[in-house]
């Protein structure tokens, strides 16, 4: 797609993550999507879906705080001059659009979708590297584990130094993938799933399409 880069679909992904984050579900569901035995880095800042769930913010107060430019650098480590070129890109290719009640920024969910599904493989492409050290991705992480790895394979990572599995690397989408999954779940799960359509044979892709349809809350 012209003009657009990997870390804009970071973005839009993120964007994702956030509008279902205005649900504000208790954070004890967000967090089953943590790896079990990934309790190894520090604890990050709190975050505004935390604040809220103590009592402590309005669904106003949250997507007035969390869809500045700022707090979208703070979260994926994206620089905050990419993150607005990304936005632009993004508008301007009908995969994002200004929410008509709050203008906030929302993914287009159904254009996105079909844009994994169909282009992303061919238009940023991944392949297995090195054994390094990171944290699983594609159907190495909790969202496609169990369902199609096979024992005896190496795990997909992105690398992070923090990460507690060993595998191929992978290059994730953008260099802070690893920064912006620790506070993410759902972003995590998301990502993950976008992976293993770069880089799974057609059952792996056609497995993780659907649950990614799934995860977009997209109705055909």
């Amino acid at each position: 797609m012209k003009g657009l880069r990997s870390q804009d679909l970071g973005l839009l992904l993120k964007l994702v993550s956030l509008q279902k984050q205005e649900s504000f579900s208790p954070a004890s569901k967000a967090t089953a999507a943590w790896p079990h035995d990934w309790q190894d880095w520090e604890k990050e800042e709190a975050y505004p879906t935390e604040l809220f769930n103590g009592g402590l913010a309005t669904p106003e107060l949250f997507r007035s705080t969390v869809y500045t430019v700022r707090n979208l650098e703070a979260e994926t480590g994206i620089g905050k001059s990419q993150i607005s070129n990304a936005l632009h890109r993004c508008f301007d290719v009908g995969l994002a659009k200004k929410d008509r009640k709050t203008n906030v920024p929302r993914a287009n969910t159904k254009a996105l979708l079909e844009f994994i599904v169909y282009g992303v493989k061919y238009v940023f492409p991944a392949r297995s590297g090195k054994l390094a050290r990171g944290i699983g991705t594609a159907f190495a992480a909790p969202v496609l584990e169990d369902q199609l790895f096979s024992a005896g394979e190496l795990s997909p990572v992105w690398p992070d130094a923090r990460g507690n599995k060993k595998g191929l690397e992978v290059e994730p989408l953008f260099k802070t993938v690893g920064h912006a999954v620790r506070r993410d779940p759902e972003l995590y799960a998301l990502l993950a799933l976008v992976d293993a359509i770069r880089i799974g044979n057609p059952r792996e892709a056609n497995l993780a399409a659907e649950l990614l349809k799934k995860h977009l809350e997209v109705k055909v």
